[in-house]
């Protein structure tokens, strides 16, 4: 092994199959095969054509993230896999493969969180994670806020979004306006030709006495759907340009001013933004307004790494591997509801060889 571990991570946990490989914390390779095409037609992801597309693509991708590494399979030092959250099938498809691979291999196996590997992805670009640093993750699936000491096994949640997650308002809300899927980066394109102040969309969860590090955006893309109701039932046209500015507006207002908060509630001066959502080119140029005015410091990953991707399993199975953690056991499956204080998961039974070796016998 070189002094620091190379390990393969695979992420399977929606609707892209990601390999990527990392030496430490030095990525490698970042290979993704997308099926983002086949759902656009639907609206949104269909599980089944996720799980499907995963069972297509895996070895392909596998191959494709080890030449561009210059690697051997036999090199690696371990495999790490999404094991949760995520869609249940997805998941089950990038488990079996590593474990497949683990067996083949004679490797150790780490089945790690998706939302702790959005955290941990960051170090790829900006070197290891400050302890304690405050995570905002923000995707189609979730909106939270997280406190992580050691990434690899203290990770704290402070609050969550309540109902629709901000990646999924984006959804909606390009549905409602007829801009396609996926939602953010194109809201995010239209947004720019648009005036942000243009509507007074809500903000949620923003007054005294409501939660202050939960999130809620259902109310705000109910009242979007609403408002360009009303126009079009008047019979006039819908400022499509400034609708996507406004909304997008309210969403990162809400995001950074919360992610904020909790770093001066809980004396953090570093801030980490994360998720697919955090490659919108207005929540970081609000994110890091807001940062400066308050003497912290934000990390955000470059957009490549913000949405799902190999390379961020990679490196939390990288961390796991150099901080000694204990592998994963044969019988790990997926968890569609895997908590986040769960980094990583062991197993029932000891490490991964230990069982798989009795197994043989």
């Amino acid at each position: 092994m070189a002094d620091e571990p190379l390990v393969l991570g695979i992420e399977t946990s929606c609707d892209e199959t990601g390999v990527g490989i990392v030496r430490g914390t030095t990525l490698l390779a970042d290979a993704v095969a997308s099926s983002v095409n086949d759902h656009a037609r639907f609206g949104g992801v269909v599980p089944e054509i996720a799980s499907r597309a995963h069972l297509e693509a895996m070895v392909p991708t596998i191959r494709r993230a080890l030449e561009t590494a210059g690697v051997k399979a036999s090199d690696l030092d371990g495999i790490a896999v999404t094991a949760g959250p995520g869609l249940a099938g997805a998941l089950l498809v990038g488990v079996s493969a590593a474990k497949a691979y683990a067996w083949a291999l004679d490797k150790p196996l780490y089945g790690v969180n998706h939302l702790a590997s959005h955290i941990c992805v960051d170090q790829l670009e900006h070197g290891r994670l400050p302890e304690p640093t405050m995570a905002l993750l923000v995707s189609g699936g979730h909106s939270s806020l997280l406190l992580s000491g050691d990434i690899t096994s203290d990770v704290r949640p402070l609050g969550a979004t309540i109902d629709d997650a901000a990646g999924e308002a984006f959804d909606k809300v390009a549905r409602v306006l007829g801009l396609g899927f996926p939602g953010g980066p194109v809201v995010d394109r239209m947004a720019r030709e648009g005036d942000g102040s243009a509507i007074a969309f809500p903000r949620g969860l923003n007054n005294a006495g409501d939660p202050a590090y939960d999130f809620s955006f259902s109310g705000l893309k109910t009242a979007v759907a609403r408002w360009v109701e009303a126009k079009r039932r008047a019979g006039e046209p819908v400022p499509v340009a400034d609708v996507a500015a406004s909304f997008q507006e309210a969403v990162t207002d809400v995001l950074t001013r919360k992610a904020v908060r909790a770093c001066k509630d809980n004396d953090v001066d570093h801030l980490m933004i994360g998720g697919g959502v955090a490659a919108n080119s207005r929540l970081r140029e609000m994110a890091q307004q807001r940062c400066d005015k308050a003497g912290i410091v934000l990390r955000v990953p470059r957009p490549g790494l913000c949405t799902d991707n190999g390379a961020m399993v990679a490196a939390l199975g990288a961390e796991m591997v150099w901080r000694g953690r204990t592998p994963s056991s044969f019988d790990l499956s997926a968890d569609s509801s895997l908590p986040v204080t769960e980094t990583h998961v062991p197993g029932e039974h000891g490490s991964f060889h230990a069982h798989a070796h009795e197994a043989l016998k």
